[in-house]
């Protein structure tokens, strides 16, 4: 470590190297988890499809752009806290969206809708709110375009299809390529087909055949290559097929490692008079690689050579990645001599994939030595370079290590994101580091980055397994009074209120449920009452274990049959005859509404519950037996 730094002060003093190129960022705009190699295509083809492979083009911009960061930044922030107030009471939030004196004009809405991120309800809530007020005509096409990106993001297709039904009815004219085209790009399944076929058949026709494109490039990258072959012999009928159609199938067939239904891709591109390039080739040398299929992938770097394709770096990368990937290095590093044999020169991509399998492998040593070669060479770490010693780093709960390269990459001017905090944040609560967890926070703030939903989850399961339950409930509910709770949450929920409760805690549970209830009301369901009443129950606060169900009966949520089964329980311990006979008709006008069989839905629950206190007997049998075993 101490060695790379003094052999990178030493060329940081040369000024070979400046960061803040836009070449340099768009050639290594890559994701953590995985260094794709086609992303270092993206200046010289076409784009990529993130899986190593090379395909469609996007001829439309789908970011929305804010020139005007200052003139609207007042309002977006006020009506951003004021959605996470009272998001989940819909006539207060109104009321104050109001009283706000946010003023709508164009441009506004797009940024509140991406200001809410990841809590995309919150931003549905703004986009409603703002169609009712007086004297807002209608939303624009980027407005839409913004909330069907939103909500098909979140995999909300039923939202979307709602949406665009309203579009149908109220503003048929909004309904064009472009959003047709963010649509796409999000479509998976054989439903999701027939739908956008639906909304293509209302749309111009002059467009018709790029936006066919973009379905079936979407359906490749969505893994539904059946149904974008199908609909590519219809389009066929239609009219005469370009290049993009067969590279988006071969694309997606490499990606699917079918390698036969690739060559009879590569057979019709022929037949179609389309001879294959060096980016089908690219994708040949990838489905081969990712298929495990090497001596097919070196066969192709030959066959590029003898028809005068001479290989880049990102060829030999990608055979590179799939050795890596299987822990094949020494493999790796022959493909990387033979690379520099053809006078081939490796980029950062080549460099951060040979990092990313010798940090699998644990030699980290080597990972120095391979930066110590780049910055010689005259190339620029990436901060995924960085981010493959920090996850090496971690694995290996060396903390002061990971912040040892934290502050090293302060000092080359990389601006550290939420990927590098969460690594460092979850291996300090790991070591029982609180401190220093939460000193990592404040400065991740203080960096100006918003802590998403895994940031969160982190940092409260780290405090939680460290028994710092104040500071985990504090988490919790900020986390909650900023949209960011749902079902997927529950696991942590789950995890915190028997943490709290096993500690005698219950003012702090209550305090934490209480938060759900009054911000979250939209995620209140049977599964988050059942989470809360159990814990209750198995900890011993019978009292009010039966409190909570009775109140969970009163907001109509019928109780699970081993809820039911603890609540009769508990109100025989507690004496309440009378009570329990109530409750029980309740509980049997409830059945008879969804109609289920009171008599079959009560057995369930009893037998539940003489099964669980079963495998509770077992595993405390097994635990004195081991403790017995000498």
């Amino acid at each position: 470590m101490h060695r790379f730094s003094h052999t990178l002060q030493s060329f940081l003093s040369k000024r070979q190297f400046v960061y803040a190129t836009s070449k340099f960022y768009s050639q290594f705009d890559l994701t953590h988890r995985s260094v794709h190699v086609s992303r270092a295509l993206e200046s010289n083809f076409r784009r990529s499809n993130g899986t190593g492979l090379v395909c469609l083009e996007k001829r439309h911009d789908e970011h929305t752009k804010t020139p005007n960061h200052d003139e609207f930044a007042s309002d977006v922030e006020k009506a951003y806290r004021i959605l996470r107030k009272f998001h989940s009471r819909v006539p207060k939030l109104e009321l104050a969206l109001n009283e706000s004196g946010v003023e709508l004009r164009p441009g506004l809405i797009e940024r509140v809708l991406n200001r809410c991120g990841d809590a995309g309800n919150l931003g549905y809530r703004f986009f409603v709110w703002a169609a009712k007020r007086p004297g807002y005509y209608c939303h624009s096409s980027q407005v839409y375009k913004s909330m069907l990106k939103i909500l098909s993001k979140m995999r909300q297709f039923g939202a979307v299809w709602s949406l665009i039904e309203e579009m149908r009815k109220e503003n048929p004219q909004l309904i064009e390529p472009e959003l047709f085209v963010v649509l796409v790009r999000r479509f998976e399944g054989s439903d999701m087909v027939k739908k956008a076929v639906e909304v293509l058949d209302e749309m111009p026709k002059p467009d018709d055949e790029y936006l066919f494109a973009c379905l079936v490039d979407a359906l490749c990258k969505n893994g539904s290559v059946k149904d974008a072959a199908k609909l590519f012999e219809e389009i066929r009928l239609r009219f005469k097929p370009n290049r993009s159609y067969f590279t988006s199938l071969l694309c997606g067939w490499c990606r699917e490692g079918k390698m036969m239904e690739a060559k009879y891709v590569l057979v019709q591109m022929k037949e179609a008079g389309f001879e294959p390039d060096v980016v089908d080739y690219t994708n040949l040398l990838s489905g081969y690689a990712n298929a495990g299929k090497m001596a097919d992938g070196y066969d192709v770097l030959k066959d590029m050579r003898r028809r005068g394709f001479e290989p880049k770096a990102n060829c030999y990368t990608v055979l590179i990645q799939a050795l890596c990937k299987v822990d094949r290095m020494e493999e790796a590093m022959s493909v990387f001599v033979e690379m520099e044999r053809y006078e081939c020169e490796a980029d950062t991509v080549t460099y951060t994939e040979l990092v990313s399998g010798f940090c699998n492998s644990g030699k980290i040593d080597k990972c120095y030595s391979l930066l110590d070669e780049m910055v010689k060479k005259g190339l620029m770490p990436s901060q995924i370079t960085y981010m493959h010693l920090m996850a090496a780093h971690e694995k290996r709960e060396n903390l002061d290590e990971c912040l040892e390269l934290m502050e090293k990459m302060k000092q080359i001017g990389y601006h550290l994101d939420l990927d590098i905090y969460n690594v460092v944040i979850k291996l300090a609560c790991k070591l029982g580091e609180v401190k220093e967890a939460a000193r990592l926070w404040n400065e991740m703030e203080a960096n100006g980055l918003r802590p998403e939903v895994d940031t969160f989850v982190i940092m409260i399961n780290g405090l939680t397994s460290k028994g710092c339950l104040l500071e985990a409930c504090d988490h919790f509910k900020e986390m909650v009074s900023r949209g960011l709770f749902s079902v997927p949450q529950y696991v942590t929920l789950k995890s915190l209120l028997n943490s709290v409760l096993k500690d005698k805690k219950l003012e702090m549970a209550e305090d934490v449920w209480s938060c759900i209830t009054s911000e979250s009301t939209r995620e209140m369901n049977v599964s988050s009452w059942t989470i809360w009443i159990h814990a209750l129950f198995s900890k011993g606060y019978v009292k009010e274990g039966c409190s909570y169900c009775v109140e969970m009966i009163e907001m109509d949520f019928m109780p699970k049959p081993d809820t039911f089964a603890k609540l009769m329980k508990g109100l025989k311990k507690l004496y309440n005859r009378e009570f329990a006979v109530e409750i029980t008709e309740k509980v049997r006008n409830m059945a008879a509404e969804r109609e289920v069989s009171f008599k079959m839905y009560k057995r369930r629950g009893v037998d539940d519950l003489s099964e669980k206190a079963k495998a509770g007997k077992d595993r405390q049998g097994k635990k004195k037996k081991k403790r017995t075993t000498p």
